[in-house]
């Protein structure tokens, strides 16, 4: 049998238990270290003992919703590549686009930043790497995951300084941008998240009391003893919660202009209070 009729008959399986086909092919590539020229290439030849059982393992996990990246044990995010497990959170491309945002609207030099909930480190690191003059903190509730932020902080060759702190409780200081990804989905929402997601990556990261808004509402409530006079919040939220996003920042931020962005798929995304209305 080649690949190309293995990989067939194991997709077909994938499909049949509710995982999309791609991913056996996209872990083969990742654990391999195969790019795709060299994957197309390998397809009508025999399958060797050892890739056959490799292709029999990866289905096992797939199979059990383990998502791919955890399988590899990386994912790319931003340009850069981080180590994931499940410790953290995997990053999204809707995360990258707070990254591009905040990139592209904040460009001068000796910035000090707050990530709060910083997971796996993959905003802190992208803007630290980006913007190497900016002095970064990245806070987490987790140890575990601030044990594997520091990894890929050092496997990508960037300076910031990481904080276990449940929000801002170990905080102290002063900072020109305050950026969170943190748990946002209402736990009355469990049927919107994908099953590989809701069986393997952490809770702690993925669920909010009160629709969602708790830690939100903690950011709003405590953000302003920690920013700067011209400081600006960036907050990624999910797609039904922009409105009372822009409440709540306008009700603590009353003095700042409040924007809902929407990211690529046109749903809203990302929260932002900068400005002197």
């Amino acid at each position: 049998m080649n690949y190309a009729q293995l990989f067939a008959e194991y997709e077909q399986k994938l499909v049949e238990k509710g995982e999309e086909a791609e991913t056996l092919s996209f872990t083969f590539r990742g654990l391999k270290d195969l790019d795709f020229t060299g994957f197309l290439l390998l397809l009508r030849q025999e399958v060797s003992t050892s890739d056959q059982k490799l292709i029999d393992q990866i289905f096992q996990q797939l199979s059990q919703h383990r998502p791919a990246q955890y399988i590899v044990g990386k994912t790319d995010f931003h340009g850069l590549e981080f180590a994931v497990d499940e410790r953290v959170l995997i990053p999204r491309p809707e995360t990258e686009e707070l990254v591009d945002l905040i990139l592209q609207e904040n460009s001068r030099a000796a910035l000090r930043v707050l990530d709060i909930g910083t997971g796996s480190g993959a905003i802190a690191i992208s803007l630290a790497k980006a913007r190497p003059d900016w002095e970064i903190l990245a806070v987490d509730i987790s140890p575990e995951a601030l044990e594997l932020a520091q990894e890929n902080a050092a496997s990508n060759q960037v300076a910031v300084q990481f904080l276990q702190s449940d929000l801002f409780q170990a905080i102290t200081g002063q900072f020109d941008l305050i950026v969170s990804n943190p748990p946002y989905i209402s736990p009355a929402d469990t049927d919107e998240v994908g099953i590989n997601v809701l069986l393997s990556e952490p809770h702690l990261a993925l669920f909010a009391e009160e629709d969602g808004l708790a830690i939100y509402r903690q950011i709003a409530e405590q953000a302003g003893q920690f920013l700067r006079e011209n400081g600006k919040v960036y907050l990624e939220i999910g797609y039904k919660q922009g409105q009372a996003l822009t409440d709540l920042l306008a009700l603590h931020f009353p003095q700042k202009r409040v924007r809902v962005l929407k990211d690529q798929f046109g749903q809203d995304r990302k929260v932002v209070a900068d400005e002197n209305g």
